[in-house]
């Protein structure tokens, strides 16, 4: 392990990046000024009057099953897990991309690149609207690919594209003045590109292909609305009076595949690119962090959409849940308002018993909050056609639930500084409000539609936990225990009459974050109560509040801010980090971590991304890893015109957010024990 210092880790993320991915959430006003506490506080406050009343309602959830109650595990003196034996990478700086020994890298696709016929290749200095709605997007983030033969050679990629960094994107960009343009290239460069990959069967080096399969999805593509809000008249606009059709999608981050075959994508930050807020004084705008007059983008000189003193309720049409059917190019795809809506960073399916699905979603925001859906539906099995549009049917119908934690340990011995406490480890039960189902609210004072357009407002009644930035969320594929990465909150504790550490978030000034383990009572997909533990308390390993699932720290690899998370074939958790420099400006990277046996907590950097990018949308395959390399050369002071990094294309080129595919040398599978 490098050592590393204990003091005066610099934050180090772009004002750049601030300000064209989240519209500089980070320095605004926290959203959530709800004065809902903490529930393990009230618990904690009330024991000595009511010992027996808290002991009581304890005995209704299952003390912790969740792997987080393991004992400590010893240092491994045998061989790494299956699918992790690989020597970590070194932290770094380089503009590169850099992988472990004995494993090879290529470019799968980069921003521009013609995704159809006839398209002429990327210019960066002669760069059109016309020419982005058939190339690949900017700043991809969530990946996935869909196999379409048994040996994955080839297959269907869909990624998203959360957000356009214009600076980069425009020599000589004028942010004050952007032409009509550059205004439409930024529409085209936003939302999803779907297309094909192929590789040999002795490479691991994916690459696009033209095929049927291609397809763009810009701010230009309709959308069908769906759920019981679909018809509100809260989404009805001068364009669309049925309130059931919206032109596009925005700053789509995180997602996931469906049991069915299908992509569900998370809308974010859609709060920036609303203009002329200040004007309404509508606290439900404050509340999603619209406010302000003129925006970064200055949308709205072109399109009265982005004008909400013309079109108040166009920003109620983004922040849900999107739905796309790769495998039909012609379909139209979903916004499903029965998921709720809020800046959802994924949505992750998992299946009941009974055949009902279940999705988890967290809102990505300073002290917001994570979600669960159960559907009324049953999922038809297989993979026909009729099949598929069955499915795409169930998250239009089943109830929305908040999700409630407590602590087990005394509030005194959660002091801030992350610190276990004397039972060591962070944990404790749960359980999951209903907000609404169909078109029956379970919150006072809102209706239905209410709730499902207002959910943050809705989360803030039912007395939600407040926790630090829910990023992505999984399912372990054989367990089923719920994996959430709580990216950072550097306001916890610090802002006056901002909500102090909880045992669920047990740091102060929390900058590096940490990954929640949740289980189900009795394994039970729709069960709403939980346990819960802290399987990994990030940053660095020689901080002595940092925790790695109880393994030995001087064996462990730094880790700050963890994003999105995925699994291998051997369960074994992966997870993306958007440190935004808080690694003493050290670069992004992929990490790999066995979760059960003696190597529990044994985390290992698999690769690093180039300086100024971000490691998004892991895709963990038998022989081939991919990610996704977004805003690379990205750094306070650089921009088209003054490049820090000319990866991928080296020479004079200026940076491109693109995929990359990672492989073993040779033809043995990744991770492979030998």
């Amino acid at each position: 392990m490098i050592p590393l210092p204990l003091v005066n880790h610099r934050v180090g993320r772009a004002a750049v990046t601030c300000e064209y991915r989240c519209g500089d959430a980070c320095f605004h006003d926290v959203p959530n000024t709800s004065d809902n506490p903490y529930f393990g506080d009230l618990v904690s406050r009330r024991t000595a009057l009511k010992a027996g009343a808290v002991v009581a309602a304890a005995a209704t959830v299952a003390m912790p099953a969740t792997a987080a109650a393991a004992p400590a595990a010893p240092e491994s003196k045998g061989r790494p897990p299956r699918g992790l034996d690989f020597k970590p990478v070194e932290v770094n700086t380089k503009d590169e991309v850099v992988v472990p020994e004995g494993y090879e890298q290529g470019i799968v696709i980069r921003w521009g690149d013609p995704l159809f016929p006839g398209v002429p290749e990327f210019d960066f200095d002669n760069q059109t609207a016309a020419k982005q709605e058939k190339q690949f997007g900017f700043n991809c983030d969530f990946a996935a690919i869909l196999p379409l033969d048994p040996l994955e050679l080839t297959g269907i990629m869909v990624t998203n594209h959360e957000y356009t960094s214009e600076p980069f994107m425009f020599r000589g960009y004028n942010a004050a003045n952007p032409t009509e343009e550059q205004v439409k290239i930024a529409w085209a460069a936003h939302g999803l590109s779907v297309f094909m990959i192929k590789r040999s069967l002795f490479s691991g080096h994916y690459r696009p292909r033209f095929s049927k399969y291609n397809r763009r999805i810009t701010l230009n593509t309709p959308f069908e609305v769906r759920g019981p809000a679909a018809g509100s008249d809260l989404l009805k606009t001068s364009v669309d009076p049925t309130g059931k059709k919206v032109f596009g999608t925005i700053n789509n981050c995180a997602g996931g595949v469906t049991p069915w075959g299908t992509i569900l994508s998370g809308e974010e930050n859609f709060n920036q690119y609303f203009a002329n807020a200040a004007g309404r004084n509508d606290p439900r705008l404050t509340r999603y962090g619209v406010t302000g007059t003129a925006t970064t983008r200055k949308w709205e000189r072109f399109d009265k959409r982005w004008d909400l003193a013309q079109e108040p309720n166009e920003v109620n049409r983004f922040g849900w849940i999107i739905e796309l059917d790769p495998n039909d190019p012609d379909s139209t795809p979903i916004k499903h308002t029965a998921l709720g809506r809020f800046k959802h960073e994924t949505a992750n399916i998992r299946v009941a018993d009974d055949g009902r699905v279940v999705a988890y979603s967290g809102d990505d925001e300073r002290f917001e909050y994570i979600y669960k859906f159960i559907s009324n539906g049953k999922m038809k099995r297989g993979n026909s056609k009729a099949a598929r549009r069955h499915n795409m049917t169930l998250l239009d119908d089943g109830t929305l639930y908040v999700a409630r934690f407590k602590g087990d340990s005394p509030a005194s011995e959660i002091d801030g500084t992350g610190k276990l406490p004397s039972d060591g480890k962070f944990d404790g039960t749960g359980e999951w409000i209903p907000l609404a189902a169909g078109k029956k609210s379970f919150v006072p004072g809102m209706t239905a539609e209410e709730v499902y357009v207002f959910t943050r407002i809705a989360a803030d009644k039912v007395g939600a936990t407040k926790m630090d930035r829910p990023e992505d969320i999984q399912c372990h594929p054989r367990t089923g225990t719920v994996y959430c990465a709580l990216s950072n909150n550097v306001e916890r504790g610090v802002t006056p009459g901002k909500e102090g550490a909880t045992e669920p978030n047990p740091r102060v000034n929390n900058r590096h974050g940490q990954v929640l383990e949740l289980t189900e009572r009795r394994g039970d997909a729709l069960a709403l109560t939980f346990n819960w533990g802290l399987f990994l308390v990030c940053g660095f390993p020689d901080d002595p509040n940092t925790y790695f699932g109880g393994y030995d720290k001087s064996q462990v690899s730094p880790i700050s801010s963890p994003d999105n998370v995925a699994f291998d074939r051997y369960g074994n958790l992966w997870i993306s980090t958007d440190a935004d420099g808080k690694l003493d400006g050290l670069n992004d990277g992929l990490y790999g971590v066995p979760l059960e046996g003696p190597e529990r907590g044994h985390l290992k950097l698999f690769l690093t991304v180039p300086r100024g990018g971000e490691t998004c949308g892991p895709i963990i395959g038998e022989r081939v890893i991919t990610v996704c390399v977004q805003h690379p050369g990205e750094v306070d002071g650089a921009s088209a015109d003054k490049p820090v990094s000319n990866w991928p294309d080296r020479g004079t080129s200026r940076p491109r957010p693109s995929v990359v595919a990672v492989w073993r040398k040779g033809r043995r599978q990744l991770g492979e024990i030998g």
